[in-house]
């Protein structure tokens, strides 16, 4: 652990890192613009900014990833090139990436030393890496045991092996990339102890993330970018959620979820004892009942992975199972003939699925073909028993895009080439505006701007008080507690309670979602 020590002594008077003018274009399109920032050491330094404004693109030439078209890297004030991750490895720079890189199948002692063995004979590597690690894990609080599979493990603890991973190379920089976006609220706590210990002992952190309450909690200093510049770069402790948020978008941003008390009637969606078992014969849905009335949004808390998913594909149609679905009192089938998303859309029930790439549009399709999935059967959009409407579709998804301010508004321009925000637009205006008596929601903000989550807010509100039932999965516990008017928290695949928004916390949430009710929670 020596050289990670010796690197930090070579100029303590300069910044950590400094990036001198960099830029990176992709095309046309420019990712980076003449981009200067200095990051202090010792300090954890934020990075925020609308999605394509060039976070990533910045930190992925910091890491190696891409080559700058122009500008200078210096790394505690010595100039130095960075053509690959292992160059910023040996610089001392470590990353932790928003989807882990590990091996499921592996140790997380194995992990920990993939790609940095040291020798031939694996046996020595290993006892000597054990070793450190135990080193490493009592000095930063890492606990985790160095002898457990990736796959039996959670995912608060496999993000410590990533650290651990870059700390065992000897990083004494360290870049997180969304760090607690699978993350429980407990988990995301200890992260943020962990990061403060970082810091107290000379690391530098640099933390990308969308949610500024985590800017303003665990940040020194911040920068924001915006359509690949940097546009401010302000201490923490002087700034406020309000001004960074218009910092980012270029106007004011609304961070609450303006709205008024609901106003629930008949019960519309029902679901009663609700299971679903996998290819595997693993149960992923547990007997999950629940209902949501007219004029209500019902959020489902929990951590990805916990049968969120399986509940929305079945209610969707995507996804057989047993039990019990009900829609203003009808009975619908769960398995064979008139249980896929056809008759679930005929039945009142719009889906925005959980992953809008995979799931919600035909990434090699136009924005007016997308406005048509799902629908491309209705009589509106049929110009004789045979063919389309194509002119019909294309006039209609032109005023969605007008409506739902999409950029840029142009209906054949392929799904790729939108933003993940804008992608996001057109399969929430496509579910929408079908005027469904049940919306199935999933994720509806992930990966999107600030601009453009207020915008999804305000729509989400807007049908709810249309008189509209609205079952809403989300990872992002700030959004469940906001847009609810009851929430619902799962884990392993059943339902552990429900609760007022105004009547909990998130540290009672937090319990449900790991599994801990009754009393306890």
């Amino acid at each position: 652990m020596q050289g990670g020590k010796e690197k930090g002594r070579q100029d303590t008077a300069a910044p950590a890192i400094e990036l001198r003018g960099i830029s990176k274009a992709f095309g046309a399109v420019q990712a980076n613009k003449d981009i200067s920032i200095s990051v202090q050491p010792g300090t954890i330094h934020g990075i925020i900014g609308e999605n394509g404004a060039g976070k990533s693109t910045l930190m992925s030439i910091l890491y190696g990833f891409y080559k700058a078209d122009a500008g200078e890297i210096f790394i505690r004030g010595k100039k130095v090139q960075i053509p690959d991750s292992q160059a910023a490895i040996a610089t001392g720079i470590g990353m932790v990436f928003q989807h882990f890189k590990l091996v499921d199948n592996f140790t997380v002692l194995e992990n920990v030393i993939l790609g940095a063995e040291g020798g031939a004979l694996l046996r020595p590597s290993l006892a000597k890496a054990r070793k450190i690690l135990t080193e490493l894990e009592r000095e930063y609080e890492l606990h985790v045991d160095p002898d457990a599979l990736i796959s039996e493990i959670g995912v608060g603890k496999q993000q410590r092996v990533e650290i651990l991973k870059a700390l065992y190379r000897q990083a004494d920089i360290l870049i997180l990339d969304e760090p607690t976006g699978v993350l429980t609220p407990a988990e995301a706590d200890q992260l943020f102890r962990i990061l403060d210990r970082l810091k107290a002992e000379g690391k530098t952190i640099i933390l990308i993330t969308h949610k500024l309450r985590e800017i303003m909690e665990a940040t020194d200093t911040v920068s924001v970018m915006r359509r690949g510049e940097m546009t401010a770069t302000v201490k923490t402790a002087e700034t406020s959620p309000e001004e960074l948020a218009e910092l980012m978008v270029g106007r004011k941003v609304l961070l609450r979820v303006d709205k008024a008390p609901a106003k629930p009637g008949d019960k519309i969606l029902e679901v009663e004892n609700l299971r679903v078992v996998d290819d595997k014969g693993v149960a992923r849905l547990k007997g999950v009942s629940l209902d949501v009335c007219a004029g209500e949004i019902l959020g489902i808390a929990g951590v990805a992975g916990n049968g969120q998913s399986e509940l929305l594909e079945v209610l969707g149609g995507m996804l057989g199972a047993t039990g019990t679905i009900r829609v203003n009192g009808q009975p619908l089938p769960l398995a064979g003939k008139g249980a896929d998303g056809r008759a679930r859309r005929a039945a009142g029930i719009a889906h925005v699925p959980e992953d809008r790439q995979r799931k919600g549009l035909i990434m090699d399709f136009m924005a007016w073909e997308n406005m048509a999935f799902g629908y491309h059967h209705d009589a509106a959009y049929q110009s004789n028993s045979v063919l389309m409407d194509n002119g019909a579709i294309q006039r209609e998804t032109a005023a969605k895009m007008e409506r739902f301010d999409v950029r840029p508004p142009a209906p054949r321009l392929f799904a790729r080439n939108f933003s993940g925000g804008n992608q996001q637009k057109i399969v929430v205006a496509r579910e929408i505006e079908r005027n469904p008596d049940v919306l199935l929601v999933g994720q509806p903000t992930r990966g999107v701007d600030i601009g453009a989550i207020e915008f999804i807010h305000r729509q989400l509100i807007a049908l709810r008080d249309a008189g509209k039932a609205i079952l809403l999965v989300s990872v992002e516990l700030d959004e469940i507690m906001s847009l609810s008017d009851r929430i619902a928290v799962m884990f392993d695949g059943q339902v552990m309670g429900e609760r007022l928004p105004h009547e909990t916390n998130e540290t009672e949430l937090g319990l449900l979602m790991a599994g801990i009710r009754g009393e306890a929670a």
